[in-house]
């Protein structure tokens, strides 16, 4: 393999490395936290005006398909399963994602896209730059896909995908039911919340401003802290936005406003020694209310107990007293803005405790903390410490329910390909030559092509001939008889095809239909025949057979069991302008190069010299090994030198018993598609005997 070719699979892979653990990380952290995710597209709906026009459940489901679709595409590249169908979407993503990026820098509706959800915040430019980077990426691996070699064989690859689909759609609903697997924001359990919202000394402090929208006999304005009206008007809403930059910490937009009056108990709760609950409900209108009963029991317990017990919304008075109603909430509610309580808790509601300011749990509605009126003090129950839940546990857990199956998969099934591959490629292997200490061959072959002769009797009788002869005598080689379409059924029948092959002519280029005269792979097959040749010169002369109608030919008779003998030559006027070996490789590229290195194996080349077929012109041995050593060349730069030592290429022009044995002893020349010589058992025969 040259050089050039070496760097450019180097440069291929080291593309489809970057772009798959990108996507699979991408994509895990935006499954793990749907919630998360389907906030940032109600920005995006909102920078776009579409606000309110797209319905949650909606939102909700694009978050859970775009994670779970940008990590599968992950998987898939990193495995080279569908490598064609998988560049292309890489592309066609990229290629949408990159000039909406692009927008996003340039207008900056938004101040953070959201690619990494909370795990890994950029900003919108270097967004940009990143996926610029990776559509590069992607256009290498769109141009170059076979050049990624299979993790997993392609009859394993289903495990593979379905397994992963499964996969991150049960992680996207364990994590929608409960809370996130991994938490990136700063009220993680374990924060200090205080502490998150320090500024260092020194530091410049960005300005912010808290707008309350409020009404009074159905009038709306907006207030701010400095200038909150009387208890006479009814909140609405409240938003924070920054007025000025500056050193931005973690938590910095943390505060709890009671609603009466407006005044800040932040500092007193956070401040306050020993534990509080607060249950987090962004809007109280949109909260479940399934495990009311539970919260209230909550609330009961801490009133026995003594905890403070805090309930903070968004909502105005007529959600809070809606919600008091049907759940006969005794519990006070404060104000807390909107995107601070969707930070804190993906769940609405959703219950936090804290200790001395400190985080020391979360539990979504649906996973509540079994406490009640007798249920011990909390230090004295599992809540009242930080749960053992460290970040390498929950690798572990992945590892242990994702990776490592998977890996196994791979190994066993890179374990039984090479054990599959030992067996049929004995002969170019070299550690196996090693320790049996013997040179195998490849396989030996001399076809017969009957081309337009002899009704069917005559070539029934032929057939018997032959196949009594060598299952007699036994040939030194393999031997292939392949005749016309009327023959096939009949010779089959009584044909040994242990001793002797049975093929066809050529087969049409449509799978079925309405193409009368046409005799299909699938029909060839049907007939008990194992091979087909293609490509001949007389169909390409005489019927205008095209390199992509022979490709179209090749795969339908692959696709169908059959093995292809491949004709590849030039004319007298080609091999005086010493463009051989132009024609043979074009003719090679126009329509079997483009198979994969698996079916390529089903194909034997036969090199026919046109100007040597039917004129008494004879090539050399000389000049016929020097084109089957080129023939094997290009093989070999397009599948790799064990592949191409293990190609047959049969010569094809005059073959007689009078030179085939100078033909066959030159190295590269593995047989003979032989023409009128096979027309009679004992001319053929004595071609055959040449391997001996």
């Amino acid at each position: 393999m040259s050089a050039r070719k070496v760097a450019l699979g180097l440069a291929v892979n080291v593309c489809r490395f970057v772009v798959a653990l990108t996507f699979i990380f991408s994509g895990y952290v935006k499954a793990i936290d749907p919630l998360g995710t389907q906030y940032k597209l109600q920005d995006y709906a909102e920078a776009a005006g579409l606000a309110g026009c797209v319905p949650d459940y909606l939102t909700l489901g694009a978050s859970v398909l775009l994670g779970g679709a940008e990590f599968c595409l992950g998987v898939l590249l990193l495995f080279a399963i569908r490598r064609r169908l998988v560049a292309k979407l890489l592309l066609l993503f990229m290629a949408v994602m990159t000039p909406l990026t692009l927008w996003l820098a340039i207008a900056d509706p938004i101040k953070d896209c959201g690619c990494f959800g909370d795990a890994v915040v950029l900003t919108n430019w270097e967004t940009f730059y990143k996926n610029l980077a990776l559509l590069a990426a992607t256009v290498v691996l769109a141009r170059r896909p076979l050049a990624m070699p299979r993790f997993i064989s392609r009859s394993n690859q289903w495990i593979v995908v379905n397994y992963t689909i499964l996969f991150i759609l049960v992680s996207s609903s364990y994590s929608l039911y409960t809370l996130p697997v991994f938490d990136f924001r700063p009220y993680h359990v374990g924060a200090d919340i205080r502490k998150g919202m320090e500024i260092p000394e020194g530091a410049k402090q960005p300005q912010f401003e808290t707008t309350f929208i409020l009404e009074k006999d159905g009038q709306r304005k907006e207030f701010t802290l400095d200038d909150y009206p009387d208890s006479t008007w009814t909140f609405i809403d409240s938003k924070t936005v920054q007025t000025e930059e500056g050193y931005v910490p973690p938590i910095h937009d943390f505060s709890i406003q009671a609603i009466d009056g407006g005044e800040d108990i932040t500092d007193s709760v956070l401040s306050r020694k020993g534990y509080s609950f607060i249950l987090v409900a962004p809007h109280l209108e949109q909260a479940d209310d399934s495990n009311f009963g539970e919260i209230d029991g909550i609330y009961e317990y801490c009133r026995d107990h003594g905890y403070p017990f805090y309930a903070l919304t968004a909502s105005n008075d007529d959600a809070i007293a809606y919600w008091r109603d049907i759940t006969g909430a005794e519990y006070d509610f404060y104000l807390t803005d909107e995107t601070t309580l969707k930070t804190i808790i993906r769940s609405n509601p959703g219950l936090l405790l804290i200790k001395d300011g400190t985080v020391i749990g979360k539990w979504s509605h649906n996973d509540l903390p079994k406490l009640n009126y007798s249920s011990a003090k909390l230090e004295d129950t599992e809540y009242g410490s930080i749960p053992e839940r460290s970040v390498a546990r929950k690798v572990s857990k992945i590892l242990l329910w994702y990776i490592l199956p998977l890996m196994l998969l791979a190994f066993a099934d890179r374990t039984w390909k090479f054990s599959q591959w030992i067996r049929k490629k004995e002969h170019s292997n070299r550690i196996y030559q090693f320790f049996k200490g013997k040179k195998t061959m490849r396989k030996k072959i001399v076809a017969g092509n009957w081309k337009m002769n002899m009704n069917l009797q005559d070539g029934i009788a032929l057939a018997k001939e032959l196949n009594d002869t060598l299952t007699n005598e036994k040939p030194n080689c393999g031997v292939i008889i392949c005749t016309p379409f009327i023959h096939l059924a009949s010779i089959a029948q009584f044909l040994n095809q242990d001793v002797i092959g049975l093929g066809a002519e050529n087969c049409a280029d449509k799978e079925k239909g309405a193409y009368t005269g046409e005799v299909s792979a699938e029909m060839v097959k049907s007939t008990g025949a194992q091979y087909v040749i293609l490509g001949h010169s007389e169909r390409r002369g005489y019927y205008a057979e095209t390199p992509e109608i022979l490709k179209e030919k090749v795969l339908l008779a692959l696709k169908n069991g059959l093995k292809v003998i491949f004709c590849i030559g030039e004319s007298l006027e080609e091999r005086e302008a010493g463009k051989q070996n132009d024609v043979v490789k074009a003719e090679l590229e126009g329509s079997v190069f483009n198979l994969t290195e698996e079916e390529f194996k089903n194909i034997i080349i036969a090199y026919e010299p046109i100007w040597a077929i039917g004129t008494g012109k004879t090539a050399t041995a000389e000049q016929a090994e020097e084109i089957h050593t080129y023939i094997r060349s290009i093989i070999a730069d397009k599948y790799g030198k064990a592949v191409a030592d293990d190609t047959t290429i049969l010569y094809g022009g005059s073959c007689k018993a009078s030179n085939a044995p100078e033909l066959f002893a030159k190295p590269d020349i593995d047989g003979g598609l032989i023409g009128g010589a096979s027309l009679k058992a004992a001319d053929f025969k004595g071609i055959i005997d040449a391997w001996k």
